[in-house]
């Protein structure tokens, strides 16, 4: 039997340096405010402290695959791969990724996979399109195939954020809910009801908004996802909408988010698992217990109504904007499944 940690990170606006010269003309034009003094040492820092907490995941060995959110490009994800090589030389990370120019900012999902465990068939990498009237972020599909020859399919998702507000722009996620809940569909039609699929994100919703519940049927009631016929999930965020931290001057908080907005906290960082990795029809199994929040300390703010501490961009001050010592406005996330 064989253990594999996934983790799922949304690392805050990773863009490469202003004036980058692989950056497309209408989108350097749209973020210029937002990259103004944004330099090649503001860059390195971020990666390195990006990187600093992913090598104290799974037991300081890495996570065995890291869905990521909110990175520029391949070029980007590239030079993070490096900072990775710098904190755990044990690993060899690959990447998939597609590039998603539709997104009104640019953004993109991506994976990070250890090449020593996984093999990834490029004719079996999706990127699925959430249709609305402006352009938004992808679901990313791929299938990892394990040295024992068994495969698991993961979607990295960032659904629509919440601006205009949560109501105004429900309708936007419920279609990205439907989109994932379809596909699901589709990879359980295309790949057997006994495949193992694991949906992970941002989903700017909280577990219990209809988008996940009713859309996405992604449920609370394990029970009724392990004896489903159809393609419903688990959704394991329930097991930490509230989580204790130490933050980074040692007292103990209890957080009640992955990231916190004007003081008040929401769980949109989830892991999300199909029935077959509850109901023993698959070689992988979840691991009870597993799945939770990842925050060390010197991650955790100090102050009430505040969740992790983040990096920040400049918007043309660096000194009131950014904090180096910072990392994201999100705590990564993640769980662990058995192969046998």
């Amino acid at each position: 039997m064989r253990d594999h940690f996934i983790a799922f990170w949304n690392v805050e606006n990773l863009f490469a340096p202003e004036g980058n010269p692989g950056r497309l003309d209408w989108l350097a034009d749209r973020l210029a405010a937002d990259l103004a003094g944004w330099t090649p040492e503001l860059y390195a820092t971020k990666l390195r402290q990006l990187a600093s907490v992913v090598g104290e995941m799974n037991d300081r060995t890495g996570p065995d695959v890291l869905g990521v959110c909110e990175i520029e490009d391949a070029g980007v994800l590239a030079d993070l791969a490096e900072a990775l090589r710098e904190v755990l030389p044990a690993r060899r990370y690959g990447v998939v990724h597609a590039d998603n120019t539709r997104d009104r900012r640019g953004i993109d999902t991506a994976f990070f996979f250890d090449t020593a465990r996984y093999t990834v068939d490029p004719s079996l990498i999706f990127n699925h399109w959430v249709m609305r009237r402006t352009g938004t972020r992808d679901i990313l599909q791929a299938t990892f195939r394990t040295d024992a020859g068994h495969d698991l399919v993961l979607l990295c998702n960032h659904w629509p954020s919440r601006k205009g507000g949560a109501i105004a722009s429900a309708g936007f996620r419920a279609t990205a809910g439907e989109t994932l809940g379809y596909w699901h569909e589709r990879i359980r039609a295309e790949a057997g009801v006994d495949t193992a699929v694991i949906a992970m994100g941002d989903f700017n919703d909280d577990p219990f908004d209809p988008s996940l519940r009713f859309n996405a049927v992604a449920w609370r009631e394990r029970g009724d996802v392990a004896r489903a016929d159809s393609a419903r999930f688990l959704n394991l965020a329930w097991e930490y909408l509230t989580f204790e931290a130490v933050d980074r001057r040692g007292n103990l908080r209890v957080l009640d988010g992955t990231l916190y907005f004007d003081d008040d906290g929401n769980v949109f960082d989830q892991m999300l698992v199909g029935p077959s990795l509850l109901n023993g029809r698959s070689p992988f199994s979840l691991i009870d217990g597993s799945a939770g929040v990842i925050a060390p300390p010197r991650m955790v703010d100090h102050r009430v109504g505040r969740g992790p501490v983040r990096f920040g961009l400049p918007r043309g001050d660096a000194a009131r904007n950014v904090d180096p010592d910072g990392f994201s406005d999100h705590f990564p996330v993640s769980l662990r499944v058995r192969e046998r």
